[in-house]
């Protein structure tokens, strides 16, 4: 057998030697007590900063009990794609449910994010035609921009100005807008007025992602678009997950009746996959039914990262400008930012180091993410042990 010119052992190497190599941590489960982020560890029990679960349901007893009743009744697996027979009644109330919480005509169920904005970006764009998305778009709306076989531009992070100058370059050949609504690395939230009024003028699709946006953001969590002020008009195609807020897996397309039809006789990670299993779907509608009847999990939520960036600020933690439950404590190096994951860990917290690709050279960060799940002494331990780490490398001239 030929040996490839690129061994696998070289590019694992050269990744240690740069201190990019990730490892996974294996949960052992979860701790009992006060905190419902608490999760054990090799042994050990750590308050948990690293999740995406911000309002505190992917524990939930009513979903797991949505889940094994749906389970009893219909099976763990779908068996087949959606448009085989694979497609139950959970997963059409879901639609409908969704669809109805986002103000769209309809939504479309998908098994995961990047699966949907393969999706969509294949479906709106394609050879001759240029697809314009923020500098720091999620990975999967670069990679549907790329396959689409689209031409690919990007802006400078989060400013409209900069938007409008790469639009104006070429706007006839430009026929999609994407970002994020809160970028996933950085808690900040897209200009989306400005982003709407550019994209419209264009006559483009304004694409917005807001998987770490709906059921946090806006007065009934309904994201980005809600805090914004925009509607559907303005932001013709949305794209939400139900693995973050909502606690469960999978995600969604939400837009025009035409759009989503599109969606289903074109998307290739829509017709060639097997459905999201019905549990799945009954769970993610008692989440749904959650994130609209109990407010206060939001309300709890924003309490606690106004503590914590209160508390951090006066320990001298550097924070950015992220009024979201992501708080990154960007440190620069990796060396820095894993040294300081070891030093939360020996104090009993988790907050995981994130490094490049994820995040351009120099930026390596703790990824500090906050839950309804928090008490306020979990906060203030976070923020202490973080100004402790920040002081120490900026003693030793790490940081």
């Amino acid at each position: 057998m030929k040996r490839a010119a690129h061994a696998p052992e070289d590019e694992l190497a050269r990744l240690e030697a740069a201190q990019l190599r990730r490892h996974r941590l294996t949960v052992e489960g979860f701790a009992a007590g006060s905190s419902r982020a608490r999760l054990v560890l090799g042994g050990r029990t750590l308050v948990d900063f690293s999740s995406n679960d911000y309002l505190s349901l992917a524990r939930h007893p009513q979903l797991a009990e949505a889940m094994s009743a749906s389970a009893r009744a219909a099976g763990a697996g779908s068996a087949a794609s959606h448009l085989v027979s694979g497609h139950g009644t959970e997963h059409e109330r879901l639609e409908e449910e969704l669809a109805a919480f986002t103000r769209r005509e309809r939504a479309l169920l998908f098994s995961t994010g990047y699966m949907a904005n393969l999706a969509v970006m294949g479906a709106l764009a394609g050879r001759g035609e240029r697809v314009l998305l923020d500098r720091l778009a999620h990975a999967s709306l670069i990679d549907g921009a790329r396959l689409s076989g689209a031409e690919l531009a990007r802006y400078a992070h989060a400013d409209a100005a900069a938007a409008g100058r790469a639009l104006a370059a070429d706007a006839a050949h430009t026929v999609a807008v994407a970002t994020d609504g809160v970028f996933s690395m950085d808690g900040d939230l897209a200009p989306l007025a400005q982003l709407a009024q550019l994209a419209r003028g264009a006559d483009a699709w304004l694409v917005v992602d807001d998987a770490h946006g709906l059921g946090v953001v806006g007065a009934s969590g309904r994201g980005t678009l809600e805090e914004s002020g925009v509607n559907a008009a303005d932001v013709p195609v949305l794209i939400g997950t139900l693995g973050k807020a909502f606690g469960c897996f999978g995600a969604f397309v939400a837009g025009e009746a035409a759009l989503i039809e599109l969606l289903m006789q074109k998307a290739r990670s829509y017709i060639y996959t097997t459905a999201l299993p019905q549990p799945v779907a009954a769970a993610s509608r008692k989440a749904l039914e959650l994130i609209q009847s109990e407010s206060w999990r939001r309300t709890r939520l924003a309490s606690l990262i106004e503590r914590f960036r209160r508390r951090a600020r006066d320990a001298q933690v550097p924070l950015g400008r992220s009024p979201t439950p992501i708080q990154p404590i960007v440190l620069g190096s990796e060396g820095a930012v894993l040294g300081a994951q070891r030093e939360l860990e020996a104090a009993g917290l988790l907050a995981v180091a994130i490094r490049p690709p994820t995040v351009p050279k120099g930026t390596a960060r703790l990824r500090v993410t906050l839950t309804a799940a928090h008490t306020e002494e979990e906060i203030d331990r976070l923020a202490e042990a973080l100004g402790h780490a920040c002081a120490r490398l900026r003693q030793t001239g790490a940081a």
